[in-house]
Parts: C-alpha cells; sequence; structure tokens
C-alpha cells in the first residue's frame, strides 16, 4: 500500500489523523517545532534546572533522600538516575516489578545501583493481579495495552514518596525523544475510571489489593495537600540519545537494548507484533521522528532503519512463547482473543469530565505549574 510520508520526518498516512502542509511536512513535525521552547527548556538556558536542582536539596536537606526516581533499567530512566548523581542529588531508586523485566534491564539496574552507590526500593505488584488487568486489556479491543503498566507504575511512584516522606518524584519521561504520539495511538495514562471499568467487564480478579491506582482523589491528595511533584528532569536538560547512552556504557558497562522500552518482554511484543499485525502502527516512526526532530539523526537514517524487519524471527518466538507462559494461556487462545473486535478507549467509563473541575482544583501556583511538567496524557 502506498502512504503519503511526511517530508521532514517518517510519519505517514497509517495515521488517519496526519495532516501535511503546503510544504508536505505533518502536523506532528510543525507542533513539535512549536512546543519544543516551551518544554525543553534545557536547550535554551539552564537557569531553570539549576533552580530545580537547588529546591530539591534544600527541600531534602537533612533527609537520607531528597528525591526518588522512577527506574525501568531502560535508556531514559537509567541516564535520569545517573545525570541526579552528577547534580549533586542524593536520588533513592524505585523499581516497578511487574514481572515483565528482560534479564538485560535487571543487569542494567543492578550496575547503575552499584557503581553509583544508590539505594534501590523495588515495588512488587501482585502477578496474579497485574495478570489479570492485562489480560482485561488484551480482551476489551482498546489500542493502548501499556496502561495497565503505565498508570499502576506512576500510581507506585506516588505511594512510594508518600512512604518517606518525599516532595519530589523524577521520571525518564521527555519531550525530546517522546513528543510526538498520535492521540489514537495512546489513551490518558492516567484515567483511572476506565482502568477500573474495563477491568471489571474483563477481568476475573473481583478487588486489587496490590495494584496500584492512582484516583483523581489521590492525585489531589498527593499534588495538593502533600505537594508531590513529579518533574520530567531530562526537559531540563540538553538531552542527547546517542551522548547517553556512551555515558553509560563507558562509565557504567550499560548495555542498550535493540529498540525503545524493551526493557519490558511484554512492551516489546507488544509494540512488534501486536501494534503492527492487529491495529496497522510501527512506533518505530515516531520514536523515529522524534530524534529527527531533535536533530539527533537523519531522515534517511530513519528511512534505513524502517526497513529492518520490526523483530527478530527467533526473539519472537521465545518472546511468545514467554508471555504464553506467563500469562498461562494457549497460542491458540492469543490468536483468538486478538481476533476480538476493536473498541475505542471512550467506548468505557472515563474521569475527563471530573478530572476538568479537578484540574482547576489544582491550579496551584505558577511555580508549582511550572515545575509538575506533566504529559497532558496523565
Amino acid at each position: 500500500m502506498n502512504r503519503l510520508c511526511c517530508k521532514r520526518c517518517v510519519m505517514d498516512t497509517s495515521d488517519g489523523f496526519i495532516e501535511f502542509d503546503k510544504n508536505g511536512v505533518c502536523n506532528y513535525c510543525n507542533d513539535y517545532s512549536r512546543k519544543e521552547i516551551l518544554l525543553v527548556p534545557g536547550k535554551h538556558n539552564t537557569s531553570e534546572l539549576k533552580e530545580i536542582v537547588s529546591e530539591i536539596k534544600k527541600k531534602g536537606n537533612g533527609n537520607k533522600y531528597d528525591c526518588i526516581v522512577g527506574i525501568s533499567g531502560g535508556l531514559d530512566s537509567s541516564y535520569l538516575l545517573y545525570y541526579t548523581k552528577q547534580a549533586g542529588l542524593n536520588p533513592l531508586a524505585v523499581h516497578y516489578d511487574c514481572g515483565w523485566n528482560t534479564e538485560k534491564a535487571v543487569r542494567n539496574i543492578e550496575l547503575l545501583i552499584q557503581k553509583l552507590n544508590i539505594d534501590l526500593y523495588t515495588y512488587v505488584v501482585n502477578w496474579e493481579e497485574f495478570r489479570d488487568v492485562q489480560l482485561s486489556y488484551l480482551k476489551s479491543g482498546v489500542v493502548d495495552l501499556e496502561i495497565p503498566t503505565d498508570h499502576s507504575f506512576v500510581a507506585a511512584l506516588y505511594k512510594t514518596a508518600f512512604k518517606f516522606g518525599m516532595k519530589y518524584i523524577l521520571t525518564g519521561h521527555n519531550f525530546v525523544s517522546e513528543g510526538i504520539m498520535p492521540q489514537n495511538w495512546v489513551s490518558n495514562k492516567g484515567d483511572a475510571a476506565n482502568l477500573k471499568h474495563i477491568h471489571r467487564i474483563y477481568g476475573n480478579v473481583k478487588k486489587l489489593k496490590s495494584f496500584p491506582i492512582l484516583t483523581l482523589g489521590e492525585k489531589f491528595f498527593y499534588y495538593n495537600i502533600k505537594g508531590i511533584k513529579n518533574i520530567h528532569l531530562l526537559n531540563y536538560i540538553n538531552y542527547n540519545k546517542l551522548q547517553a547512552l556512551k555515558a553509560l556504557s563507558d562509565e557504567l558497562r550499560w548495555q542498550s537494548h535493540p529498540n525503545k522500552h524493551g526493557e519490558s518482554i511484554w512492551t516489546r511484543f507488544y509494540q512488534c507484533y501486536i501494534l503492527p499485525m492487529r491495529f496497522g502502527i510501527d512506533k518505530r516512526k515516531v520514536h523515529l521522528s522524534n530524534l529527527i526532530c531533535s536533530g539527533q539523526i537523519t531522515r534517511q537514517e530513519a528511512i534505513e532503519e524502517l526497513k529492518k524487519p520490526i523483530y527478530d524471527e527467533r526473539l519472537f518466538k521465545d518472546d511468545k512463547e514467554f508471555i504464553l507462559k506467563k500469562f498461562e494461556i494457549t497460542d491458540a487462545q492469543l490468536t483468538s482473543i486478538l481476533q476480538l473486535p476493536v473498541k475505542q478507549h471512550k467506548d468505557f467509563k472515563s474521569d475527563e469530565k471530573i478530572k476538568k473541575i479537578y484540574n482547576n482544583l489544582r491550579s496551584g501556583t505558577a511555580k508549582t505549574k511550572k515545575y509538575l511538567n506533566i504529559s497532558s496524557r496523565w
């Protein structure tokens, strides 16, 4: 099938909502250019970074830790943890273990903890509960099968920050490598009502006891009452993927993953198999387009990368076998599930209307809003 492709990046009409200007440049590239100056202050000055680091140190003075850093073993979070030590912060690394870590991710985390001399706190979710929520999403037919992981990971970070009495959460989310993402390829990660409704319809576990969920009420409590801030610190530095890889590998013997978010076996299978097969989505296009727009690779380099197979055949077989075993389903059952009708997230309940009221209550001070810098998908 012939598809129209952006003249600047590699996004094309496989996304039915893409638009092109008179020069053949897509709306994602144009949006990226407009937002970059607002959302990536680190590219233009370091004053905000110094102010944030100074505030974290000041508020954490006298405490064992001054912030927590969510760590997955992937590049973004690993470099973030590395950078916090370079900046003189004293973080507690928090890893969310939901059962899908690759061996390489586990090794990377161990290296970071040992060589940077950082304490690690692992938040372990009950596998039966997590499995039930993930299977619920598979059966529901919605596109964003990463919500069970993404939502509960952030919820776990807030619950951990509250437990240890800390005011700052640092996460690896960044505009440079994640600024482009079609809204029909993902959904609102923070929509607890949507998550609960999907699980209630398709799940078997009646009550989730260990699976962390961040409701609007809890968000208001953590954000406004306890004053816990989630800061995307990589936006405040001149973040470069290749430079980050070099620093981690040279100094810590950290090993890279073949694709973005490849530290999770489930995420790798979802992005390289389920998304292309069931939804016609190749997420490499957004990952590469972000690097094009941030000036880290050329468009031709991205085109050459897209010519490569999306999934190594042997790795696919190994991953699939592992996933079937973990989910306790057969190959035929997985095939049957993936043939169920596709649905939209909006087909289920949502807290979007209440969220508008909540956002007004959460307005806070200008400084608070600036430092939160939370993704719109939350």
